[in-house]
């Protein structure tokens, strides 16, 4: 499969869940929902960016598909650094924050290589 496809697919599975259940996603990232009330919020809105930003993907092309995918790259490296800060701030401890880090620097390497595939054929 494309990284792009499967990162876009990625993304919808990922909001979902949170959109349905943000105090699920909420456990599964290792944060604290019922220290914080307003994490389902936020939670929310992060599943709503993520599902429109991978449906985008998935029905765009050429020239567009590969601007959403920059955008994307840029999102989640913007969510590795907020991941990072969490540790340095220390909102979440160490093995949190890499918990939080690692996969939105594995989606910033599956833009890439989504975009290194689709300019190199």
């Amino acid at each position: 499969m494309n990284p792009v496809t499967g990162l876009a697919l990625g993304r919808i599975a990922i909001g979902i869940g949170a959109l349905v259940s943000p105090d699920l996603a909420a456990k599964l990232f290792q944060l604290d929902a019922k220290g914080n009330p307003q994490l389902p919020y936020m939670t929310r809105m992060f599943a709503s960016r993520e599902i429109a930003l991978g449906a985008l993907t998935l029905m765009s092309s050429g020239s567009a598909r590969r601007r959403l995918v920059a955008f994307g790259i840029a999102v989640d490296a913007s969510d590795a650094f907020a991941g990072v800060t969490s540790v340095t701030s220390g909102s979440v401890s160490k093995p949190v924050g890499a918990f939080l880090t690692l996969p939105a620097l594995g989606a910033v390497a599956a833009g890439a290589a989504g975009l290194f595939e689709r300019s190199a054929g």
